[in-house]
């Protein structure tokens, strides 16, 4: 219990000195449950036989807001019974393709399955321009469903804008979305976001090392994803690919070593951490117990060892 109430001062702390805004005490969202659901937990744009590419997905009542998109988000979120007519919000972390490959394809496959309502879609330079040229890209089937199927016009729907500084980027009844800048070298800007619903808050790390922009953002938080690093594994990683050397340099420049999100998830009083974006994504002499254990190094609080599909309630 003392942990808790930690994390309720730490959050008011937090709002009073403007690291993220508090969410208004009465809203449509009181009543409504806060669900988590993991769509894709690999990290890196290899597609893998155990692990989807990166997506999350934040349910609150009926809305559905999806954080990253990477390769097969749709079918991940048909497949975690999520309706893909749902779709209320996404949001892009940053660009690099395993958290982008399906951005367009996830709008598009949402409309095909009856959505008729707005998307807020946000993210880094030049999401807005991607989005443009992926309805020019698809303007023969989009054309030819809104005249022979009787479809509401997609562009009208989707409203993106390019984010490039920290705070609020998005509110509507349900939640209020928080972007905090990481760091994800040589990619930049990288984003964390905050979703904060009634009372109860997610952050999702995005691709980051060690960052204290995110501590800040994740103080008090009920829940943080947070990408995942073994050092040990990033040898047998890279060992068998001609750009060996390159790639691990890459690797250990901008990711977050397992006890690394230790420190960030005790530096911000979070509830729960729940480990996903493995780097390596499959390595079989790495058990979830190994995740756990290197994470535990400084951090006493629960701890989730994400897999696909996973889902779970946030609570206060």
């Amino acid at each position: 219990m003392t942990f808790n109430r930690s994390r309720r001062e730490l959050c008011t702390a937090a709002a009073a000195f403007g690291l993220f805004p508090a969410f208004g005490a009465a809203s449509a969202a009181d009543t409504l449950p806060m669900k988590m659901v993991l769509l894709g937990t690999a990290g890196g744009p290899r597609p893998r036989k155990t692990r989807s590419a990166p997506a999350q997905a934040i349910l609150v009542g009926d809305r559905t807001y999806v954080v990253d998109c990477g390769d097969g988000v749709a079918r991940q979120m048909v497949l975690a019974d999520i309706p893909l007519d749902s779709l209320r919000g996404v949001f892009i972390t940053h660009q690099h393709s395993d958290h982008t490959a399906d951005y367009g394809n996830l709008l598009l496959l949402a409309w095909t399955a009856g959505l008729r309502t707005r998307v807020d879609c946000r993210g880094p330079r030049p999401l807005e321009r991607m989005t443009k040229l992926f309805f020019q890209m698809n303007a023969a089937d989009i054309h030819t469903r809104i005249k022979d199927e009787g479809r509401t016009p997609l562009e009208p729907l989707i409203h993106v804008r390019d984010v490039a500084e920290p705070g609020v980027v998005f509110e509507d009844d349900r939640v209020r979305v928080t972007a905090a800048i990481v760091d994800h070298p040589p990619v930049v800007p990288s984003f964390a976001y905050r979703f904060d619903s009634a009372g109860r808050s997610v952050v999702v790390s995005g691709d980051t090392r060690y960052s204290k922009n995110l501590v800040a953002l994740a103080h008090g938080a009920d829940v943080l994803v947070h990408e995942v690093m073994l050092i040990e594994g990033v040898d047998r990683l890279a060992r068998n690919v001609p750009n060996a050397q390159n790639l691990k340099e890459s690797i250990l420049t901008h990711h977050t070593a397992a006890a690394d999100v230790g420190r960030v998830a005790t530096e911000a009083g979070v509830g729960k951490v729940v480990l996903s974006h493995f780097v390596p994504a499959e390595d079989p002499l790495i058990t979830e117990q190994t995740w756990r254990d290197a994470v535990a190094t400084h951090y006493s609080g629960p701890i989730v060892v994400g897999t696909d599909l996973m889902s779970f309630e946030v609570t206060r």
